[in-house]
């Protein structure tokens, strides 16, 4: 690896950035610090880090902006980090375009763990020999981690992308929530299956119309999911 892998942690909680900070500067990354959301946000745009830790609760921006910001130009990984557990906050973090998504209080070790997962799969899609998919109106390449669609190309974070890939590598195939999370998260991660759900809806949303080209993302009931091409 090329040099240190720099994170931007924003968190206004001293004892949380002191805590994560020396364990993150124990596993070698480099770590940059914001206790404000739009403070974050001037940050990112002035010298963009390779990973972003991202509280909810801050001040003068919340981490739920901060994301939608960041996401408008950048598909760098993002893991938000909050007390707020509930399943609403949890979904509307993957929604927003976050990679991952980690309760308060963690055990370091788990967030070290989730940080090497989610930067590994970012980083491959940079290295992998050219892999591309086409059907009629739509060209998935995950080598470049571009999206075309209806002769435009779309602003997609790197997870939805690898599970339309995925997906549409395997036209008519169904499979289960738990075969696209071991196959697109992989066995490291540590969400649940809700994750496929919301990731799945905003790829529906960003492909409406799909079906007069003659596939579409279909819900298998009871089952999961399937590229369906006619």
């Amino acid at each position: 690896m090329k040099g240190k892998i720099r994170i931007l942690l924003v968190d206004d909680d001293p004892n949380i950035v002191q805590l994560v900070r020396l364990y993150l500067e124990k596993e070698n990354y480099e770590v940059d610090v914001a206790e404000r959301g739009d403070t974050a946000v001037e940050m990112f745009r002035k010298n963009p880090p390779h990973l972003i830790l991202l509280d909810i609760m801050l001040p003068g921006m919340d981490g739920w902006e901060v994301c939608r910001e960041i996401r408008r130009t950048s598909n760098i990984p993002i893991i938000m980090l909050s007390a707020k557990g509930e399943t609403f906050d949890r979904v509307l973090g993957l929604e927003l375009g976050a990679d991952d998504y980690l309760v308060k209080p963690f055990e370091p070790k788990e967030l070290i763990a989730r940080i090497k997962a989610v930067y590994r799969r970012y980083q491959g899609g940079d290295t992998a020999p050219a892999k591309e998919i086409s059907f009629p109106g739509l060209n998935v390449n995950i080598s470049r981690y571009s999206v075309t669609y209806g002769g435009r190309e779309l602003e997609m974070p790197p997870k939805e992308l690898e599970v339309l890939f995925f997906l549409g590598s395997h036209p008519n195939q169904v499979f289960t929530r738990q075969q696209l999370l071991e196959q697109v998260w992989g066995f490291d991660f540590f969400g649940d299956s809700r994750t496929v759900d919301v990731h799945v809806k905003r790829l529906r949303e960003k492909l409406q119309g799909c079906e007069q080209y003659g596939w579409q993302i279909k819900t298998v009931w009871s089952v999961g999911y399937k590229f369906e091409v006619k």
